[in-house]
């Protein structure tokens, strides 16, 4: 039923946006190598341009799963829920499907290993009303949390297109979201995967309806010779092995870009 309801708000397509598309065959050949459904799109703010691979899926909605880790850890510091992303949370004291999962910590740990019973926690403590309001402010994807403060986006209703990812993770990069630049840059400090010495990685995984067939996610920006990339691909999870496939394919096609180097 999760499933089938992730699917649902598939098809729900977000509207027009004015930054020109450009397909690029070498995203699509990766795509097509790896056997894979999905999307993968590149938006330089500097020139609002967007480059990838499936126009029409990368501009429909889609559950957001962990990817909401960003936003709700903004909304988190926004609101006073918690005062760091060192604030520890409760994990609940029940069973969790990973062990890592079943202990107390905080946003900075948790985000690292996608820990859902923290942020369901952060979410709580935020509150319905708060949390409402800040994702219409923050103009996050169809604004819809619906009136389950610590599922909606596991489960709807709340969507989210690639391209309205790419549109977000920049203005975070930025500096440019409605949130002070201290708790932009705190969250900034907690999803950066990767760096060397040009240029900067961030990101974040997200699976709706995991360990079964859903959405997967992974969504980020780059930074490089003070440019900023935002990407996001998303992709039909199916097998055991696309949790890394996500990632793998996602280098890849910034590497196809030459955002990123083999």
């Amino acid at each position: 039923m999760k499933w089938l309801v992730g699917m649902m708000l598939g098809f729900a397509v977000m509207p027009a946006l004015s930054a020109e598309w450009t397909a690029n065959a070498e995203v699509e050949a990766l795509f097509d190598r790896a056997g894979v459904t999905g999307t993968f799109v590149l938006y330089e703010p500097d020139d609002d341009s967007l480059v990838g691979h499936n126009e029409p899926r990368a501009r429909t909605r889609f559950v957001p799963a962990s990817t909401f880790k960003i936003p709700n850890s903004l909304i988190g510091l926004a609101t006073g829920a918690v005062a760091s992303v060192d604030t520890v949370l409760p994990y609940g004291g029940q069973p969790q499907p990973y062990p890592a999962w079943e202990r107390d910590m905080g946003l900075r740990d948790a985000i690292a290993i996608s820990n859902v019973p923290i942020y369901q926690a952060l979410a709580r403590r935020i509150g319905l009303e708060r949390m409402q309001a800040w994702v219409a402010k923050l103009g996050f994807g169809n604004e819809d949390i619906g009136t389950v403060v610590d599922r909606f986006w596991l489960d709807g209703p709340l969507a989210i297109s690639a391209v309205e990812q790419t549109k977000f993770l920049a203005r975070l990069a930025g500096s440019d979201l409605p949130v002070s630049e201290e708790i932009q840059a705190s969250v900034r400090e907690i999803v950066l995967l990767d760096e060397g010495d040009d240029w900067r990685l961030y990101g974040k995984t997200g699976w709706e309806n995991a360990p079964d067939p859903g959405v997967g996610w992974w969504v980020g920006w780059v930074e490089k010779d003070d440019r900023v990339y935002a990407f996001a691909l998303n992709m039909a999870m199916q097998a055991d092995t696309d949790p890394d496939v996500r990632i793998e394919l996602g280098r890849a096609c910034l590497e196809a870009l030459g955002v990123l180097s083999p």
